[in-house]
């Protein structure tokens, strides 16, 4: 049995630990799309076996399983959180197997032969189609398949474009401030120089713009979560024709706005001065590694270069899959489902910091995977994060993000895409209790 076996692999590997809980059989198969009693059954095949242990009234565990390989020595073993709210994953017990596994054998039964040899940097014509159509069908983005080239999720985006300028002669890259720390990493490794853009609560400030090109989060601004003005936006388009650079877009959580409605890409403003990026990190599983660029035609070609130098191109079968799954409407229906998911957590969240940390400043509630709450006078983030981390929670702060003087934003970064589905209420409920108890 397919499932019996995943298990068994995964205990004896180390990727499930002694003592982890399980998802109750009814939850898991409804997550895998599995009968029942298929996961009934394995289950009890483990308990019979030593690997699993079925406790009265507490569920399934795993147990001190004898032929469980231990991690090769200085390999780093993630921390695994009772309460995991860190930021910068969905619910990755949602991606939908059985769909993707039927895109798949279709995409493999249909592909030519030739498609899977070596093929154009910028991927799979296929696919670059599917995202074409899409992305101007939901996010008004104007995406010519000739101009997007699939890349390995946006940090390899950025990268991509930031080789790209810096082979044209640029310097200077602006990227919001806050950020998250890998873009700046990025720029960093790619031989730039990071310019500081303010954010307030209209988004990113174009006063500081004299650079080459600006990364900017419109439609949620990366981590405080506003979205960009209009007037704004215009600007940054005025301020980009003006000295001859781009607006990098990076549209990570677009998908998922709960209040009013969707806020359209900024790419539509300006195709040949916006680079748009999107990628199906929060929309499907980062695990899958697709990302996308849309490319204005002056920078196209070095864009294009870049990527053959850096990998030649992204993995063909999971592009294939990906077109098939988009035009068959599973990926529609996958955000349709998530959306109302994420709303409902997204307010249950809002509930327990108004009732177990009022005198939080919340913000960044719209849209998105995430939640930032601002300490009040007096809390120190290091200790908060410390606590935290010693009853097990898994929180980010917002320290890390500034790109200097980082005691000018203290904060909790809370994810709440990232609990499984079935351990959500009681993550929660932990996270709340942790408020209560921190104070003030």
């Amino acid at each position: 049995m397919a499932l019996e076996s995943a298990l068994r692999e995964a205990i004896r590997a180390g990727r499930l630990s002694p003592g982890e809980s399980l998802p109750a059989s009814r939850v898991l198969a409804a997550e895998l799309g599995l009968a029942r009693g298929t996961v009934v059954e394995a289950y009890s095949q483990l308990v019979a076996e030593g690997y699993l242990r079925a406790r009265q009234g507490a569920g399934t565990e795993v147990a001190e399983a004898p032929g469980v390989m231990p991690r090769p020595r200085g390999e780093p073993q993630p921390r695994r959180f009772a309460a995991d709210f860190q930021l910068g994953r969905p619910d990755l017990s949602a991606f939908p197997r059985q769909e993707w596994l039927r895109a798949l054998r279709r995409a493999l039964h249909g592909v030519p032969h030739a498609e899977l040899g070596p093929g154009d940097p910028r991927g799979s014509l296929r696919l670059r189609e599917v995202i074409a159509d899409y992305l101007g069908r939901v996010r008004g983005v104007l995406a010519p398949p000739e101009r997007i080239v699939v890349c390995t999720g946006f940090t390899q985006g950025l990268r991509l474009v930031c080789d790209a300028i810096a082979m044209a002669g640029a310097t200077r890259i602006g990227l919001e401030d806050p950020c998250l720390p890998d873009h700046r990493a990025t720029a960093t490794a790619a031989g730039l120089t990071v310019v500081p853009l303010g954010v307030d609560d209209d988004g990113a400030v174009s006063e500081s713009f004299g650079v080459t090109a600006a990364v900017l989060t419109p439609a949620h601004q990366a981590p405080l979560g506003a979205t960009l003005a209009t007037q704004r936006r215009t600007e940054f388009v005025r301020l980009a024709e003006e000295h001859d650079a781009y607006l990098v877009e990076d549209d990570y959580d677009g998908e998922f706005r709960y209040d009013g409605h969707p806020i359209g890409a900024l790419q539509g403003l300006a195709p040949e001065r916006v680079i748009y990026a999107g990628t199906a990190s929060k929309s499907l599983v980062p695990g899958l590694r697709l990302g996308w660029l849309v490319v204005p035609a002056a920078l196209l070609d070095a864009v294009i270069e870049a990527k053959r130098r850096a990998d030649r191109g992204t993995d063909v079968l999971n592009q294939l899959a990906l077109a098939e799954f988009i035009s068959s409407g599973g990926f529609d229906r996958h955000i349709r489902r998530m959306r109302l998911r994420y709303r409902n957590r997204r307010d249950a969240v809002l509930d327990t910091l108004r009732t177990a940390a009022p005198a939080y400043r919340v913000r960044g509630t719209a849209a998105g995977l995430h939640v930032v709450a601002g300490l009040p006078d007096g809390m120190a983030e290091a200790d908060v994060l410390a606590e935290a981390e010693r009853q097990s929670i898994g929180l980010v702060g917002l320290e890390p993000f500034w790109h200097e003087n980082p005691s000018r934003g203290r904060g909790l970064v809370i994810g709440y895409g990232t609990p499984h589905q079935h351990g959500f209420p009681s993550a929660l409920a932990k996270l709340g209790e942790f408020l209560r108890t921190i104070g003030p």
